[in-house]
C-alpha cells in the first residue's frame, strides 16, 4: 500500500521460537514488488512490464500447462471491483461482512481489487496480469481501521468473512489484512476453514522496523504466514519476521490501484499484501494442475519446492520461512513431494478436511507455537551470491543465502490494516 493509503491488514502474535536464519536469497534475476510512494501512471499505460517477477517465475511457460482454471480464491479485503478491464468476468458473488451500505464489489480504497488482479487478473486493457489468470475470485469485504473509527460496523467482520469463505466454493483463502490481537471468534473461524479443507494464506505484516509484533490471522498455527522479498530475493526491510513466517514471495515495487476511483495505477511496495496474493496464485496454479490433491498436499509442494539455497532441508528462516515460492519447479519439472493428504504441514496434525466437520474449540490458550522445534542456525558462512545469468532465479535455479536485508519502508495504519 502507499504511504498515503489506508492500510487494512491484521497482525498476529509470535508463537514459539525458530531458527534465526537471516532472510536474503541472492538470485541472478532482480526482485522488486510493492506499493510505497512513487509517481502514479495512467491506466492507459501497460503496467505488466512492471510486474518484474513474472519472467523469472516462468509465468508464460507455466500458463501453457495451467492458468489456475477450476480454482476459486476467496479474497478477504477491502472489496473487489469487478469492472476493471483486468477483472471483467473474473469475480463471482461473495459477501460484504462490514454491515455497511454497499456490497463486496464496492472497494473503498483499491487494495482488495489490486490483490484480486495479482491473483487472477487477465491483463486486459494493460492492467495487472495475475499469476493465475484462469482462477476466479470470490470477494469478501471487511473494514479497515479508518472506516471503523467513522461509523458503527460489524466488529466480527473478519470472523464472518472467514466462515463465509470456508462455506464457499473457494479452495484458497487469501487475506492481506492483519490485526494485532487474537480474537476467539476468529480462531474458531480459522479452524473451521481448515476443517472444510481450505488453504489459508495471510500476510505477516509490514511493521518490522517498528514493533515487529505478530499479526493475526497470519500467526495462527493453521494459517500460512507470508513474508515479502525484493528483486534480489532479499527479505524486504519492512516485512515482519519471526516464527510466524512460513513462506515468502515478491513484495517490492509493483503497480497498484491508487484509490477507489480506479483511474490510474501507482508504483511502490505492495508489501506482504502483494506477497500473499502472489503466493495464493501460485497455490492456485499447483492445485489446478493437481485437482485431486488436498490443501495439505498443495502446501507441502509449495514448501518442498521453495527456494532456500544451501539451507538444510527442514530448517526454517524467521525471515523467509521455508523459502521463496517457486511454483514452476512443480508445474514445469514435476518436482515436489505432496506427502500425506490428511496431515497439515503447518501443525503436523491430522486434518479432516470434510465438509461436515465441526469447528474446534475457540480457546486461544490451546494454540501451539508455529514451530517450537527449530534450533538457532547461523548462516554467516553462506554469503556468496550465485550469478548464473540464467533468469531461473527463485523458480528453478539455485539460490544462496547472504547476510543482507533490504527493502523500502511501508506505511501502516492503526491496529487493523492492509499488510
Amino acid at each position: 500500500m502507499t504511504a498515503g493509503m489506508s492500510q487494512t491488514r491484521k497482525c498476529r502474535t509470535s508463537r514459539g521460537s525458530r531458527g534465526r536464519l537471516l532472510g536474503t536469497l541472492a538470485v541472478a534475476a532482480a526482485w522488486s514488488v510493492g506499493f510505497v510512494g512513487a509517481a502514479p501512471s495512467a491506466v492507459a499505460e501497460d503496467v505488466q512490464p512492471k510486474q518484474w517477477y513474472l519472467e523469472p517465475m516462468h509465468a508464460e511457460e507455466m500458463w501453457k500447462t495451467t492458468t489456475g482454471e477450476g480454482v476459486k480464491v476467496a479474497v478477504i479485503d477491502t472489496g473487489v471491483n469487478p469492472s476493471t478491464a483486468s477483472l471483467r468476468g473474473q469475480v463471482l458473488k461473495g459477501l460484504d461482512a462490514t454491515g455497511a451500505t454497499g456490497d463486496e464489489t464496492d472497494d473503498y480504497n483499491g487494495h482488495g481489487t489490486t490483490m484480486a488482479e495479482l491473483i487472477a487478473g487477465t491483463g486486459q486493457g494493460g492492467g495487472l496480469k495475475g499469476l493465475a489468470p484462469g482462477a476466479k475470485i470470490i470477494p469478501m469485504r471487511i473494514a479497515d481501521a479508518d472506516w471503523e473509527t467513522k461509523e458503527s460496523l460489524n466488529s466480527l467482520d473478519t470472523a464472518d468473512a472467514i466462515r463465509a469463505a470456508a462455506d464457499s466454493d473457494a479452495k484458497i483463502i487469501s487475506m492481506s489484512f492483519g490485526n494485532d490481537f487474537k480474537l476467539d471468534q476468529e480462531i474458531a473461524a480459522v479452524r473451521y476453514a481448515q476443517s472444510k479443507g481450505k488453504l489459508f494464506f495471510a500476510s505477516v505484516g509490514n511493521d518490522a522496523e517498528k514493533d515487529n509484533e505478530p499479526v493475526y490471522p497470519a500467526a495462527y498455527p493453521e494459517v500460512v504466514g507470508v513474508a515479502a522479498t525484493d528483486r534480489r530475493g532479499t527479505a524486504s526491510k519492512y516485512s515482519q519476521h519471526g516464527d510466524f513466517v512460513d513462506i515468502a514471495a515478491p513484495g517490492d515495487d509493483l503497480p497498484r490501484w491508487c484509490d477507489e476511483k480506479f483511474e490510474r495505477y501507482c508504483q511502490g511496495d505492495g508489501g506482504t499484501s502483494a506477497a500473499t496474493a502472489i503466493t495464493s496464485a501460485a497455490a492456485a496454479l499447483i492445485w489446478s494442475a493437481h485437482p485431486e490433491w488436498t490443501a495439505n498436499q498443495v502446501l507441502n509442494v509449495l514448501f518442498d519446492t521453495a527456494g532456500r539455497g544451501d539451507w538444510e532441508k527442514g530448517t526454517l528462516s524467521n525471515y523467509l520461512g521455508h523459502g521463496i515460492i517457486r511454483p514452476a519447479v512443480n508445474i514445469l519439472k514435476g518436482k515436489g513431494e505432496p506427502g500425506d493428504p490428511d496431515i497439515s504441514p503447518l501443525t503436523k496434525e491430522k486434518t479432516s478436511g470434510s465438509a461436515g466437520s465441526a469447528a474446534p474449540s475457540a480457546s486461544a490458550s490451546s494454540q501451539p507455537g508455529k514451530n517450537e522445534k527449530a534450533e538457532d542456525a547461523a548462516m554467516a558462512g553462506s554469503s556468496a551470491e550465485r550469478d548464473d545469468n540464467s533468469q531461473l532465479g527463485l523458480i528453478i535455479g539455485g539460490v544462496a543465502v547472504v547476510l543482507v536485508l533490504g527493502g523500502a519502508a511501508f506505511a501502516l495504519a492503526r491496529k487493523r490494516r492492509a499488510a
